[in-house]
C-alpha cells in the first residue's frame, strides 16, 4: 500500500451480504459448524470449481469432503449450495454489526492503522495527538524519531516511510539502521575532514560510511510527555575523522502543531475541505565538554531529516534566492544529477523522489529559504517543511564525502532521493528525503543551540492546495506535477 497516498471515498471500506468487509473471509467455525465439516486451512474467493475439488465460501474442501455433502444418490449440486447458503445466512446474523465495531482479528484497513499495528509489534510508539483527528507517532527506542503522522479521518492516511525490514529484524544492521520516520535527529557533517561519520584515514565510500550509535541504535530517554508532546534526552560521546572528541547533551521535543500554529508559521489559512497534521522537533545540543568547540578542530552541526513514501509522480520543490551569489545547488553528492532529473526554474528548483535513482542536492545558506516541499499529484497530498534559518548565519558544515578545501561551505537545505547505489545493489529504502541543517556550532563549555524543524502534510482537493502551494511555494500546483515532464 502506498503509504502517502488518500485513499477516495469509492475506496472506503464496505460490507458484503455477510456484513463483512468486501475482501474479508467469514470466520471459520461459523462456516465448519453450519456445514458439519471439517475444513483445511487454504483460502479463496467464492464458489467455483477448479478440477475435481470444489472451492465454498473462501475455504478448499477436500475430496472425501464433498463426498460427504452429497447425498447417497449423487443428487446434484444445488444440496451443497444450499448448504452454503445456510451457511452464510448464520454469518450474516452473527456479523450484522460490520462497521459500527472493530474485531481486532481483522485485518486494519488504513494505511496509518498499518503502519501503527506494525510498530506495535516491535517497540512502544508513543501517540500524540487526538484518535479522531491528527496524530503524530514517535518512538522512543528508534532515539526518539518521529515515525509517521496522519490527518486522521475515515481514510487516515500515514506519511511518513517505514523501514519495515530493519526493524522487524530486531538487529544492528551495517551501516545504518534504516528504521525510517519522517524526522529524525543526526548530527553533522557527514564527510570530510571533520566526518562523524568516517574513521580516520578510512576511504569516503558506503562501505566504510556509518552512522554513529548515539543516533543510529538504542532508545533514548523519555523526560516528560502529554497528549500532544514529548521530550526526549540523550548524552552523546563522538568522536570526528580528526579524532576530535565531543560531549554532546540532547534535548528533544516532539509537538503536534495547532492550526493557530500553522496560520503563524506558514502564513496561510487551509479551507474547510483540507485535512491537514503538523508537528515540530525542538531539538537543542548542548556542549558537555570542558572545552570549546573550535573550527580548526572540527563543528558539528544539528541535522533534521524526513523519510517520505516515493511515487513516480512525487516532484520535491525548493525557493531560492534569486538574487545571490554562488551556485544555485550542489549536485554532486552521489555524482552530477540527471537533467532530467533536476530543473532549475528561477526562483524554484525541482527534483524528482521517485525512489530509483540515488542523488542528492544541497542549497548554501546564501540561495536556501526557510522552506521546501513535495507534491503527489494522484494522492493529492501536499508536504512542506520549514525550519529555523538565523539570520546572517554563513558558516554551515560541508557533508562532501571528500577532504575539503573549505569544511565550513556547507549547505543549509538538502533533499535526497535514494536508489540503487550501484548496479545490483539494493537501496536503502526507497524513499526521499527533506534535510535541513543549524549553522556550524562554535559552542563554548555549558552553552547551547536550539534547531527547530517542522512538516506539514495537506491532503484535499486540488483547488485548495493549489491555494497553499501558490501562498507558499509562491507556485501553483499544476507547475510542480508538470516541471519534471510528466
Amino acid at each position: 500500500m502506498h503509504l502517502h497516498s488518500v485513499r477516495p471515498r469509492s475506496a472506503r471500506r464496505k460490507c458484503d451480504v455477510m456484513g463483512e468487509p468486501v475482501g474479508v473471509t467469514p470466520p471459520r467455525a461459523a462456516v465448519t459448524e453450519a456445514m458439519g465439516i471439517s475444513v483445511p486451512p487454504q483460502r479463496d474467493e467464492g464458489i467455483h470449481r477448479r478440477g475435481s475439488g470444489q472451492r465454498v465460501g473462501g475455504f478448499r474442501l477436500q475430496k472425501k469432503d464433498v463426498r460427504r455433502l452429497r447425498p447417497y444418490n449423487r443428487a446434484p449440486m444445488q444440496t451443497l449450495v444450499s448448504r452454503v447458503s445456510a451457511a452464510l445466512v448464520l454469518c450474516g446474523m452473527v456479523c450484522s454489526g460490520c462497521g459500527r465495531q472493530e474485531d481486532a482479528s481483522r485485518p486494519v484497513t488504513t494505511a496509518f492503522a498499518s503502519d501503527l499495528a506494525f510498530l506495535r509489534e516491535h517497540t512502544r510508539p508513543l501517540v500524540l495527538g487526538e484518535p479522531s483527528g491528527p496524530q503524530v507517532v514517535v518512538a522512543p527506542e528508534y532515539q526518539g524519531r518521529v515515525m509517521t503522522s496522519t490527518t486522521g479521518g475515515a481514510d487516515a492516511p500515514s506519511f511518513g516511510w517505514i523501514g519495515r525490514s530493519a526493524i522487524a529484524a530486531r538487529s544492528r544492521q551495517p551501516h545504518m539502521n534504516v528504521f525510517g520516520g519522517e524526522d529524525r535527529f543526526w548530527l553533522g557533517p557527514e564527510g570530510g575532514q571533520y566526518s562523524l561519520y568516517f574513521k580516520r584515514n578510512d576511504p569516503f565510500d558506503l562501505d566504510h560510511w556509518q552512522v554513529p550509535e548515539g543516533f543510529d541504535w538504542g532508545g533514548w530517554d523519555v523526560d516528560s510527555q502529554s497528549a500532544t508532546s514529548a521530550r526526549f534526552h540523550k548524552r552523546l560521546s563522538l568522536r570526528n575523522y580528526s579524532d576530535s572528541a565531543f560531549e554532546i547533551d540532547v534535548q528533544r521535543t516532539v509537538r503536534v502543531l495547532t492550526s493557530a500554529d500553522i496560520a503563524a508559521h506558514l502564513q496561510v489559512t487551509p479551507a474547510a475541505a483540507v485535512r491537514t497534521v503538523a508537528f515540530e522537533s525542538s531539538n537543542v545540543v548542548r556542549n558537555a565538554g570542558s572545552e570549546p568547540w573550535r573550527a580548526e578542530s572540527g563543528l558539528v552541526s544539528v541535522w533534521i531529516l524526513g523519510m517520505f513514501t516515493p511515487s513516480p509522480i512525487t516532484t520535491i520543490v525548493i525557493p531560492f534566492d534569486d538574487g545571490a551569489a554562488g551556485p544555485v545547488v550542489n549536485d554532486a553528492y552521489f555524482g552530477k544529477v540527471p537533467a532530467d532529473r533536476l530543473v532549475i526554474r528561477p526562483p524554484l528548483l525541482f527534483f524528482r523522489g521517485d525512489g530509483q535513482y540515488r542523488s542528492k542536492i544541497g542549497l548554501s545558506p546564501a540561495r536556501a529559504t526557510s522552506l521546501a516541499g513535495s507534491y503527489d499529484s494522484a494522492a493529492h497530498v501536499l508536504t512542506l517543511v520549514h525550519y529555523t534559518r538565523p539570520p546572517g548565519a554563513s558558516r554551515y558544515v560541508n557533508s562532501m564525502w571528500e577532504i575539503q578545501k573549505d569544511p565550513y561551505s556547507g549547505d543549509a537545505i538538502n533533499s535526497y532521493n535514494d536508489g540503487p547505489p550501484a548496479p545490483g545493489k539494493p537501496p536503502l529504502g526507497p524513499f526521499y528525503e527533506l534535510e535541513t541543517s543549524s549553522p556550524a556550532l562554535s559552542l563554548g563549555a555549558g552553552e547551547q543551540y536550539e534547531h527547530v524543524h517542522r512538516t506539514f502534510h495537506f491532503a484535499g482537493p486540488e483547488a485548495d492546495l493549489d491555494a497553499i502551494a501558490r501562498a507558499t511555494l509562491r507556485v501553483p500546483l499544476r507547475e510542480i506535477a508538470s516541471a519534471l515532464g510528466r
